[in-house]
């Protein structure tokens, strides 16, 4: 079982009901944190202390107030996390559903677990401690099947680095004009036309607006 563990959340009653837990399953020291920035602070300062965190677990989604954040959100701080000290195991711990934002974290972020927030979340929050202690990972019932054959969807950076640029409202005249001083290939107007036009038919979508919207819901961009 893990020795020491650190909670990034910001909400005081889920805090709390996180360390019970914990405390219950034996952890002797459990640090607590509201600021995704302090999270990293610690493990960097732990870790050169010779007193390295054995787990961190963290929400994504962190309210904004007067103080200004590097890590804003759980998202930004698990990729810190996992590029600077990639043996530290990290269990996501969130009210978000979404299959695809699952399916990032775990293929880009290489976090360990992910737990949804629900009436059974520290009940699962506890499976994933005791899987990943056992050198497995984890995946709450909520998004068990993101990564069932059904689910996988054939998109690639090109087509986010596209749909994250339409979202912002920049014309397709306007991402080639962009790709080509950029030197991303393609950045022909036809092969802009034609990547969208095969992403409306992937996504089922009308229309460039109605596209950008499924795949915001993904949480795609």
């Amino acid at each position: 079982m893990f020795k020491k563990v650190l909670i990034a959340e910001d909400m005081e009653d889920i805090n709390k009901g996180v360390f019970s837990l914990l405390t219950e399953l034996g952890v002797s020291q459990i640090d607590q944190v509201q600021y995704c920035d302090d999270a990293y602070l610690k493990v960097k300062r732990a870790n050169l202390d010779g007193e390295s965190f054995d787990l961190v677990i963290s929400d994504l989604s962190f309210k904004v107030d007067h103080r200004s954040q590097t890590y804003p959100s759980g998202h930004s701080l698990v990729e810190k996390l996992k590029t600077e000290f990639p043996e530290l195991k990290v269990i996501v711990y969130s009210v978000e559903d979404r299959l695809q934002a699952v399916r990032t974290l775990f293929n880009q972020h290489h976090v360990d677990a992910y737990v949804c927030k629900s009436r059974n979340g520290l009940k699962n929050l506890t499976v994933a401690i005791n899987e990943i202690a056992e050198g497995n990972t984890y995946l709450s019932p909520e998004v068990a099947n993101a990564f069932s054959s059904e689910n996988e969807l054939e998109i690639d950076d090109y087509d986010i680095s596209l749909l994250d640029h339409l979202s912002k409202g920049l014309s397709q005249d306007e991402i080639s004009a962009l790709y080509r001083k950029e030197n991303i290939a393609p950045a022909s107007l036809s092969s802009i036309e034609k990547r969208l036009n095969k992403l409306r038919v992937q996504f089922n979508a009308n229309n460039a607006i109605h596209l950008v919207a499924i795949v915001k819901d993904l949480g795609l961009i």
